[in-house]
């Protein structure tokens, strides 16, 4: 795998929408990268699923795991003048939204629009910053052609075009977690060509930023013996301190958390140093905020290692993500599928 392999899969993933519970944009890109792998399904949450390599019979059973939803709104009600009022889908900063381009999916297609604010010669700088009930959408249409455009229940997307900075980083929307799926498929697809005797299924989840139920319901019915979840951390730069975050181009960060197995961390990092991939690590006292938390206790109980890519400027229209990082993340995971006993 090439990393401009994974800069191109990425672009694709991060142009389409997918906010929780309205994945199907997103799910459709996914299936048509994991389609020459195997015979894909989605189960009843809009997860995407595909078997990648058999593996031997009573061999075990590895699910390869990261998040396909992105963070957003929901259009609540139509207000007069033809604004559209929101409600938050996920952890967005509402510090940031303000005079920001978003993108409406109505019923007869995509409407761009502006959230609305106020002119700083208005403002006695006395402001604080909005509450997203405060927030309203100006997609310039009447009252009467709002009502015929839009309906409560329609999702809402940050606007911000892919854009490829110095050093292979990667600037763009929902890249949490669209390039934990990269990795995953890259990762998928060195696994089928190695033919390994574990059999490894990838599961792209659903609902991660409000719930985690897809990736639930997905452990449940594939009762895998363990599982790789892969999901972003914050990347070191302005405003974060170096012990809560990881390092930008440093290598895909090998985490630990009560929920992760000692021992497919300790794996993990071993197959890191032979194989010479960058790496770094992340210890967690207490839950992961990741898809791990439940995948963990899912069925009988599942066993778990998380890797995290690095990202900076987290659940804004900026979202910046080193393509290096993201091919480490996807070698690690299938050289370990090559060691599974």
């Amino acid at each position: 795998m090439e990393l401009q392999q994974i800069i191109a899969m990425t672009k694709r993933l991060c142009e389409a929408p997918g906010t929780s519970g309205r994945e199907d944009g997103a799910a459709a890109v996914a299936e048509e990268l994991l389609a020459p792998l195997g015979t894909v399904t989605r189960n009843p949450l809009g997860s995407v699923l595909c078997c990648v390599n058999e593996g031997e019979p009573g061999a075990p059973h590895l699910m390869l795991e990261a998040h396909l939803d992105q963070i957003g709104m929901v259009v609540t009600r139509l207000e007069k003048g033809g604004f559209l009022r929101v409600a938050n889908v996920g952890g967005l900063d509402c510090r940031l939204l303000p005079a920001s381009p978003v993108t409406v999916h109505g019923q007869g297609g995509r409407y761009p629009g502006v959230i609305a604010s106020t002119p700083p010669h208005l403002c006695d700088g006395k402001e604080k910053p909005l509450k997203i009930e405060d927030i309203l959408v100006d997609t310039g249409l009447s009252q009467e052609e709002a009502e015929a455009a839009f309906a409560p229940g329609d999702p809402v997307t940050l606007d911000g075009g892919f854009t490829m900075m110095a050093n292979n980083m990667m600037l763009s929307p929902c890249q949490d977690d669209r390039v934990g799926c990269v990795a995953v498929i890259a990762a998928a697809g060195m696994i089928q060509e190695a033919k390994p005797r574990c059999r490894v299924t990838v599961c792209l989840s659903a609902q991660e930023e409000t719930s985690g139920f897809g990736a639930g319901t997905a452990a449940f019915s594939l009762a895998p013996d363990m599982a790789i979840l892969v999901d972003v951390s914050f990347g070191d730069g302005f405003g974060v301190k170096d012990h809560e975050c990881g390092k930008m181009n440093g290598g895909t960060e090998i985490d630990l958390a009560p929920a992760v197995s000692r021992r497919m961390f300790d794996r993990l990092r071993k197959i890191a140093k032979e194989k010479e991939i960058p790496w770094q690590t992340h210890i967690m006292g207490g839950r992961t905020g990741t898809d791990t938390d439940i995948v963990a206790s899912s069925g009988r109980g599942v066993r778990c290692g998380l890797l995290s890519i690095p990202l900076r400027s987290m659940h804004t229209a900026v979202e910046t993500v080193c393509a290096r990082d993201v091919l480490s993340t996807a070698r690690l995971m299938a050289e370990f599928a090559k060691e599974v006993e």
